[in-house]
């Protein structure tokens, strides 16, 4: 969808949208449409009980000409940057598919208009919640097809189109994030993964590294190994590198993990809900669109993204349990569960991200245990971190992104419940505090001095409802969470 922006709204809109602060319905005025219709118009929105709650829309049709016009309240709440984006979203859920095929959103109506920040995060959810995954769809009802093409922002203030340009990369990022999300494994596994983001990222100016499983195997990632070897596909590392600081800024890492596909390996899942594994990799979809994001925008940072890729799977050489591995780091790991594959995967990144660029701050995203979803639900993403500010800073981009944390605790007691008997560490510890020994586990393999947060995504990167910026599906998330940190800690 393309998203364009003029100073006023002309008079000839198909459709206007006009947004409503909370109980300010009366107050509201636009030049767009004439004829006096204000005033019915308002008292019809009145009549359906429309009080201009962020994200709310009342539909009027009222005479313009010699024809009708089509006339949208859109409510905007308490005016925060986060209601324009509910708004924004709102617009293009309700237009997508109608058979319209453009908006204009008069912002000069709204009594207290936007900030530049708050009209762009309107745009940005208007284009976001427009993304669609219909690439085997071959017999789509028309009445089901997309329609809307040009979602036009009239009246935007001064600096809008500088912010604008910091919410498309950003929106470039969540499209990529998605694709890879939703795209079945039998099209998106460790090579493919990257031969797709290789092909995307292409052109902004981002240092690309590929390893394959020989290489891996030469530097001793037995850990990330042990998880593909039950696979026909092969293991994969991808490191995405944005160099937009100074040489001696220190370098951010964000590791991600990208199991393309989860059957559970030997200690294999039931088959209900099987099909959910393709989006295994949200951590590492996550990281990628993130990575395009800031490079796009030409971030002001050093930052690398690191994506470890496999496909679990159970055959004759799969690992299984009771194995003893051995990881990069050199430390030995006896394997209880093959399906705690994820921080298998996770500890050789840290521990190659580690020795590769000397990061003095580590962020890993993972769709990493089902004890988050049954902690947290789908509202917000876990945070576990070794620093209290790297946890604050992260909370805070949460908030102000939208992909909101909430924090869990870690210690030694915690720590003691994944200790082995035969090796340095268990993968897995008792049932109950899964999330937390999970994070214990990666915490082992973090070198000291280096601030790390752990981030388990679980319920955040597949939505069966729709939302603000996602309809049923992919939701994009970790993208906005990511650039915001770095935009708020990482850039001068």
């Amino acid at each position: 969808m393309q998203i364009d922006f003029t100073p006023v709204a002309k008079p000839d809109a198909a459709i206007l949208a006009v947004p409503v602060a909370k109980d300010a319905l009366s107050t509201t005025r636009w030049t767009a449409i004439g004829n006096g219709v204000e005033a019915v118009a308002t008292q019809a929105a009145a009549a359906a009980r429309f009080t201009g709650e962020a994200g709310a829309i009342i539909e009027v049709f009222v005479p313009v000409a010699d024809t009708v016009g089509q006339l949208l309240f859109v409510g905007v709440g308490a005016g925060s940057d986060a209601d324009w984006g509910k708004a924004g979203g709102a617009v293009t859920a309700r237009l997508l598919t109608s058979g319209a095929t453009s908006v204009t959103i008069d912002l000069g109506a709204a009594g207290t208009p936007p900030s530049a920040a708050a009209a762009a995060r309107f745009a940005a959810a208007g284009l976001q919640r427009a993304w669609r995954y219909d690439a085997y769809r071959t017999k789509l009802a028309e009445t089901s097809k997309p329609s809307l093409t040009t979602f036009t922002i009239a009246g935007a203030p001064e600096g809008t189109d500088a912010a604008w340009t910091d919410q498309s990369a950003v929106s470039g990022g969540m499209d990529l994030t998605r694709w890879l999300v939703t795209s079945p494994p039998n099209i998106l596994y460790p090579e493919s993964f990257v031969e797709k983001v290789t092909k995307d990222v292409e052109g902004l100016g981002l240092e690309i590294t590929v390893l394959d499983e020989a290489q891996m195997a030469e530097l001793g990632m037995g850990s990330l190994l042990s998880v593909s070897q039950g696979s026909r596909r092969e293991a994969r590392l991808l490191a995405l590198k944005w160099n937009g600081a100074a040489s001696d800024v220190p370098t951010l890492a964000f590791v991600g993990k990208g199991v393309t596909f989860d059957s559970g390996g030997i200690s294999i899942k039931p088959g209900a809900g099987m099909e959910d594994m393709k989006w295994d990799m949200g951590g590492a979809g996550a990281v990628a669109g993130a990575m395009k994001a800031l490079a796009a925008r030409k971030a002001k940072a050093n930052v690398v993204g690191v994506m470890g890729l496999v496909e679990n799977m159970p055959d004759g050489a799969a690992l299984r349990p009771s194995d003893v591995i051995t990881s990069m780091s050199g430390q030995t790991i006896e394997v209880l569960n093959t399906d705690a594959e994820g921080r298998l995967v996770l500890c050789d990144c840290v521990t190659w991200v580690q020795k590769t660029h000397q990061p003095t701050t580590i962020v890993d995203l993972a769709t990493l245990t089902g004890a988050m979803i049954v902690a947290l639900g789908t509202e917000n993403g876990g945070i576990f971190a070794n620093d209290d500010a790297l946890a604050d800073q992260l909370l805070a981009a949460g908030t102000a992104s939208g992909d909101t944390l909430w924090r869990f605790p870690l210690s030694p007691a915690y720590d003691k419940l994944i200790d082995s008997p035969i090796a340095d560490m268990k993968n897995v510890g008792p049932r109950g505090a899964g999330s937390i020994t999970a994070a214990q586990f990666i915490k082992r393999f973090v070198d000291e001095g280096v601030k790390w947060a752990h981030l388990d995504i679980a319920g955040m990167v597949w939505s069966d409802k729709p939302g603000t910026h996602h309809d049923k599906g992919a939701t994009g998330y970790g993208v906005r969470l990511l650039d915001r940190f770095v935009a708020d800690n990482f850039e001068g």
